[in-house]
């Protein structure tokens, strides 16, 4: 299964806004796709847990962590907010710069984002925002697949995603843009329901 386009028009921030608010959509290159259902509770689980060990480990330091639902407004230039055509909103996210931050949300590129992976996204998350987290310069990208336990992360290098580094969901991993930063999983792991077989 995978995200539904809205229609097949050309949509900027402007549209996005004036949408009924009870229905969750993404903006990528100016096509909107529909978000998926309340995901399940591993996914959450992930997401919660991840960005609470983040606004811990941040505490008393510029960068600020949040959680989804967070409109992060992707432009490629200087375009008006209402002619950006990518709006995204990661699971997880740090900003480290307080000028990307409003009271719409955030404007240009988060320094860290974690997408936690499910069926209806994988791909999505995987194809289309990895190329829109690279294109806006997000330095470091997380995917997070629940069902196998495993991560694979991306980081910038000359504005470019490097190969992706795999990893299982074990002991601490480092988040390489935000030093003394870990991310611990053992506790996490643990509590998570089994995967379907």
């Amino acid at each position: 299964m995978a995200l539904v386009p809205r229609d097949n028009a050309y949509h900027t921030y402007a549209d996005y806004l004036a949408w009924p608010e009870d229905v969750r959509y993404e903006l990528i290159d100016g096509m909107a796709y529909l978000m998926a259902p309340a995901p399940a509770l591993d996914h959450q689980d992930i997401a919660g847990e991840i960005y609470f060990q983040l606004r811990r480990s941040l505490e008393g330091r510029s960068c600020r962590a949040f959680i989804a639902p967070v409109d992060v407004r992707l432009p490629k230039g200087e375009e008006l907010d209402e002619q950006v055509d990518t709006v995204v909103q990661p699971d997880v996210l740090v900003v480290c710069d307080a000028e990307k931050l409003d009271r719409r949300g955030v404007r240009g590129a988060p320094d860290f984002v974690v997408e936690v992976l499910s069926p209806a996204t994988a791909s999505h998350d995987y194809l289309s925002k990895r190329h829109a987290y690279e294109r806006a310069g997000v330095r470091e990208y997380w995917l997070v697949h629940p069902a196998d336990r495993m991560l694979t992360s991306y980081r910038l290098v000359d504005g470019r995603y490097g190969e992706p580094v795999m990893q299982e969901l074990a002991g601490s991993t480092p988040v390489s843009v935000l030093p003394g930063v870990v991310i611990a999983w053992d506790h996490l792991v643990s509590r998570l329901p089994k995967p379907d077989l």
